[in-house]
């Protein structure tokens, strides 16, 4: 028997999470299917979660952005902005007011706590996993995440169900819907990957596209570590000749830009006709300023970024930026799992993607 869909939105997501919740209401004739949900904090900083209504025998959906630093809570009279740590936390008071009473549980966090501390290479916590074996603990049935950082992670709770979802779907629309003058084929256009580490995406879109790949290796100096990792001492390119074409450059995130600012520099300076940066997290986290002369100077022509993280007033204002948006993604998957139906075809969109392709070179 189909149960009740049950939509719990942490503030850290309450734009797309009230967004999803119209969509769904559109699709099955009306109703609001939001709980209210309330995680205050004492004056020390502890918090706890409220439940505003029953989630008795509900298929229950937790939407969540843990990289929401626009939140503060006060903390012995000071302002504290939330971490990810903070947003991590409140998902778990969520799942214990919860109560086990709801028929099911799926958290959707787009961007996958502690993604990034996935492997263990010395004397290191092991972060991610640790997260997905404790959500599985508290009875968590399912997870959906987009463009994990390294999709092996789902090795870690073989019982749990963990959906990796991919949105090169919806980058592949933006892109075609903002630009009439592209030739899709091998003469002039390339994906590039600016690090190994994101080969798997770049060979999979430049696969339905029907265009070559090439590949920025990254070396690093294993004897120094700079604000959490090895730094960078060069970025060399492996490829055929970029001049003259179109260069799509995807990678999973941009925390402060540095690597795939260069990578695109790189690109113009090789005689890139213009390059379009692709991440599915835009975080930003050293801000703007560095974009803004990347672009006065040529560097890249748009970034397309996703709206599954908060995105800041002044990066929605930039005339650069195209925020690519998700809320239809997440509700259809939401409706197909409350309905029982394969998530493989919205997962994995290749059939749609060389679809899209195919129309658009027949248009032009």
């Amino acid at each position: 028997m189909q149960a009740d869909i049950g939509l719990i939105v942490l503030d850290s997501a309450e734009k797309i999470g009230s967004r999803v919740n119209q969509i769904l209401a559109e699709w099955r004739g009306g109703g609001d299917y939001l709980i209210p949900v309330e995680c205050p904090r004492f004056s020390s900083g502890e918090g706890k979660c409220i439940i505003r209504r029953s989630v008795r025998d509900l298929d229950v959906y937790i939407l969540l952005d843990v990289c929401n630093h626009s939140l503060s809570y006060r903390m012995f009279g000071h302002t504290q902005h939330m971490s990810p740590d903070d947003h991590y936390q409140d998902l778990k008071r969520v799942i214990a007011a919860c109560s086990g009473k709801a028929a099911r549980i799926t958290v959707i966090m787009p961007f996958l706590y502690e993604g990034r501390q996935h492997r263990k290479t010395t004397r290191e916590s092991l972060d991610c996993a640790l997260m997905l074996r404790e959500l599985e603990s508290l009875g968590v049935h399912s997870l959906i995440t987009f463009d994990a950082h390294d999709p092996r992670m789902q090795n870690v709770v073989p019982l749990m169900d963990m959906e990796n979802v991919s949105p090169a779907l919806q980058f592949t629309q933006a892109l075609l819907t903002e630009y009439e003058d592209l030739q899709l084929d091998g003469d002039h256009m390339m994906i590039i990957a600016p690090d190994e580490g994101a080969t798997e995406r770049t060979i999979f879109l430049a696969s339905l596209f029907g265009v070559n790949i090439g590949m920025f290796y990254k070396r690093r100096d294993y004897t120094r570590i700079v604000n959490g990792s090895n730094p960078v001492i060069a970025h060399d390119f492996c490829g055929v000749s970029v001049e003259g074409k179109d260069l799509i450059v995807i990678d999973d995130m941009i925390a402060s830009g540095g690597s795939i600012l260069d990578t695109a520099c790189q690109l113009k300076e090789m005689g890139a006709r213009r390059v379009f940066l692709f991440s599915t997290f835009g975080l930003f986290t050293s801000g703007l300023d560095k974009f803004d002369r990347a672009y006065a100077d040529g560097w890249f022509d748009r970034i397309f970024t996703t709206n599954l993280v908060y995105q800041t007033p002044e990066l929605l204002q930039r005339e650069y930026y195209f925020s690519v948006k998700i809320d239809r993604y997440i509700a259809a998957l939401i409706d197909a799992l409350n309905k029982g139906d394969s998530l493989h075809d919205l997962t994995r969109p290749a059939k749609r993607i060389r679809q899209m392709v195919e129309l658009y070179n027949d248009k032009n």
